[in-house]
């Protein structure tokens, strides 16, 4: 095929198998984009979002948001979980208006303006790295609340603190190993009718909770299905556990993601 033929190819994906392994509810942007391209989409979340066991901590702090001179959200979870307990707690919600507030990437700013409310802040690139960098130079002697998982990294807090920040971190929500997945993905890797081709990580507690998952079907069951991480951080947990990072977004966005196992499957 010429460099024209080829240049002018419609991006598909027909005959490739897609193991989507977000949570239940928001696996539908992913198994969406990659069915419009023809991809045969399996869902099987590998994560599970839960309510916290308190929520009083977050409570607390959104009844004081007036204190505070920056709101740092990190993912839509965060952003949903927030305006809920907001919701409940009015007028919570006038006191946004004299925060300044950050996103982590364009999905986050989404769901944020979602609510009416503007965001001051996206990096440029969609990591916690990133958001530092975009904040550092304007929280010295500042007040921040950072709403978050249970578990995650702590690369926002501690470096901002080091930037002369005082930073607040409360739960919104905690994700879980959903076992329910444990049969199905074992019934998946097991079917060469239904064993994917590709496997799609949009984070590290993805990338976690599918080592748990396969438990003792250990990582030769994995032979000759590709692996597709969303970012950085998610490619370092991959090899972290020993798996390959066979696909790569150049955006971290589900887009991005999409895009990158197009180019590999078209490219061979």
């Amino acid at each position: 095929m010429s460099k024209r033929a080829s240049s002018t190819t419609k991006p598909s994906l027909k005959g490739v198998r897609v193991l989507v392994g977000r949570a239940r509810h928001q696996a539908g942007a992913l198994s969406g984009e990659l069915r419009k391209l023809g991809g045969n989409v399996v869902e099987i979340p590998f994560i599970e979002i839960r309510k916290p066991r308190s929520f009083r901590p977050l409570d607390s702090a959104l009844k004081n948001l007036a204190t505070y001179d920056w709101l740092v959200l990190t993912s839509v979870n965060g952003v949903e979980a927030m305006w809920t307990r907001l919701a409940k707690l009015r007028p919570g919600s006038e006191q946004l208006a004299k925060v300044r507030i950050a996103a982590i990437g364009p999905a986050t700013r989404k769901a944020i303006e979602q609510h009416g409310v503007e965001v001051d802040v996206v990096p440029k690139e969609y990591v916690a790295e990133a958001v530092v960098r975009s904040m550092k130079a304007k929280v010295k002697g500042k007040r921040v609340l950072l709403v978050r998982a249970k578990v995650a990294r702590d690369v926002i807090p501690r470096e901002l603190r080091r930037a002369g920040a005082h930073v607040d971190v409360v739960e919104a929500y905690e994700t879980v190993v959903p076992e329910s997945s444990r049969r199905r993905l074992e019934a998946a890797l097991n079917n060469p009718k239904r064993r994917p081709h590709v496997v799609t990580f949009t984070s590290s507690s993805t990338v976690k909770n599918f080592v748990k998952l396969l438990g003792p079907m250990q990582l030769s069951s994995l032979d000759g299905v590709r692996m597709a991480s969303i970012g950085p951080v998610t490619s370092v947990t991959l090899r972290e556990f020993k798996l390959p990072v066979d696909i790569s977004a150049e955006e971290f966005t589900i887009p991005g993601l999409v895009a990158a196992i197009v180019k590999a499957f078209q490219s061979g």
